[in-house]
């Protein structure tokens, strides 16, 4: 594995932070991996895999991916990329994407297809004894969820880095929650990950890429902006919001 590109040292260095600061991973841990096939979940299983090897505590990684169904997948190819770090994938064939772009669905097609491939994923840790559940979002998800919500829900909240479930029965960690998207990029590139073509019809006009491409746009006029957007979502002054 190739460790010392400037990238990884800042991953690295995020992802210790973001682990140590929410206290994400314990000894002993079961962890599902929600593989996506995007440079961000790739990323995220092999920086975890690498950490084994040099910090004193101990988890396990399941590593899943719950196909939407589409024609043109690549799982098979994801689980050979899988198999070369050690880990067998677990793969879930459903129809959640295509049932989700028929007339019968009166919802977002991307709200309704994540929301079962989420349920799914939560099924599958509760059967397989996991008690954390690792996802790929970074610093840039966040953010845009929060504008997401404000624009299209009428709600201001995003995704919590850790986020505890049903009453404890596990907990969604997002070890990449202050890695900057770029970084990602530039690490999935050194590293020579393949890069999988998302077949969703959805891919290139989701409410997500909308709203990444207003933000892109003042991150431009200000390269402050991204980290202030970011520092204000844990200083948040109640006294100046609506009641």
């Amino acid at each position: 594995m190739k460790q010392q590109s400037n990238n990884y040292k800042a991953i690295n260095h995020d992802v210790g932070r973001a682990l140590h600061h929410y206290q994400m991973i314990e000894d002993k841990d079961q962890i599902l991996v929600g593989i996506s096939g995007g440079k961000d979940s790739l990323s995220l299983l092999w920086i975890l895999h690498e950490r084994l090897s040099r910090i004193p505590v101990s988890y396990t990684m399941h590593p899943v991916y719950v196909d939407p169904g589409f024609e043109g997948g690549f799982s098979d190819d994801l689980v050979r990329w899988c198999s070369h770090l050690g880990y067998d994938l677990r793969v879930e064939k459903t129809d959640f994407g295509i049932f989700a772009h028929t007339d019968q669905n009166l919802e977002n097609p991307c709200f309704l297809c994540a929301r079962r491939r989420r349920r799914r994923m939560f099924e599958i840790a509760r059967d397989s004894g996991c008690n954390k559940i690792a996802l790929g979002h970074h610093k840039d998800d966040i953010i845009e969820t929060l504008f997401i919500n404000m624009c299209h829900t009428g709600t201001m909240g995003t995704m919590m880095p850790a986020q505890p479930m049903f009453e404890g029965l596990f907990t969604i960690i997002r070890p990449l929650a202050f890695v900057d998207e770029h970084r990602i990029e530039r690490f999935a590139a050194d590293q020579h990950f393949p890069e999988f073509v998302n077949p969703c019809p959805s891919d290139k006009k989701s409410r997500r890429k909308e709203i990444k491409s207003l933000l892109n746009g003042l991150y431009k006029g200000n390269k402050k902006i991204k980290d202030n957007i970011f520092r204000s979502l844990s200083h948040v002054n109640m006294e100046y919001m609506l009641k």
